[in-house]
């Protein structure tokens, strides 16, 4: 028979779990956000350069067009995972906390499911991609390796969302997303009154 006690030693089980993931993919998503800016600032500037003195690099339009699919849709699940996506943060804050931890539910719950449709949506159209082997005209790849981040992208910020219910579930208070606590943040305009 299960008792009261079984109840916190889940709760931080869950706790740990949601942890570990929010880590390991904070690290991912950060590495791959700053080596593609990085990247992508350097191979334009190096094109610059390169287009004024000699020749443009006839391949940089290829690898900046990767750069920057990388960086929007790992942003995607970044994005998600720090609260910096489009909210509704006027009509929650007016709300009764538990009132805007149902609302935080249900809209993640919406927004979960929709990502994870977008990611089966473009993992059909990669596989499609994949099919017709068309090639890149400069640099003779394939042009599907283009499109694997985009289902990869999709598929992190559905997980994003669901730990952002889970986080819901089990911590008191509500969280926008599973780093970021609701709290509404007073902005001062003209410094500090005296």
């Amino acid at each position: 028979m299960k008792t009261d006690r079984d109840r916190p030693a889940k709760i931080g089980t869950l706790r740990r779990i949601n942890r570990v993931i929010g880590k390991a993919v904070n690290a991912v998503e950060v590495a791959v956000l700053v080596i593609c800016v990085a990247a992508l600032a350097i191979l334009l500037m190096v094109n610059v350069a390169a287009r004024t003195f000699f020749q443009s690099i006839y391949f940089a339009e290829e690898i900046s067009m990767f750069l920057v699919m990388l960086i929007t849709f790992t942003g995607v699940s970044y994005g998600v995972r720090k609260a910096r996506h489009i909210r509704m943060g006027a009509f929650l804050d007016a709300m009764p906390p538990k009132m805007e931890k149902v609302f935080i539910i249900f809209i993640s719950l919406v927004s979960a499911i929709v990502m994870a449709i977008m990611a089966y949506a473009s993992w059909e159209y990669l596989i499609n991609a994949m099919s017709r082997s068309h090639m890149t005209p400069a640099l003779r790849m394939p042009k599907w390796i283009f499109y694997v981040i985009v289902p990869i992208g999709f598929g992190l910020a559905s997980i994003q969302y669901l730990r952002t219910i889970l986080k819901n579930i089990i911590e008191k208070d509500p969280w926008q997303s599973p780093d970021q606590e609701s709290e509404y943040e007073d902005e001062e305009i003209g410094g500090d009154p005296a």
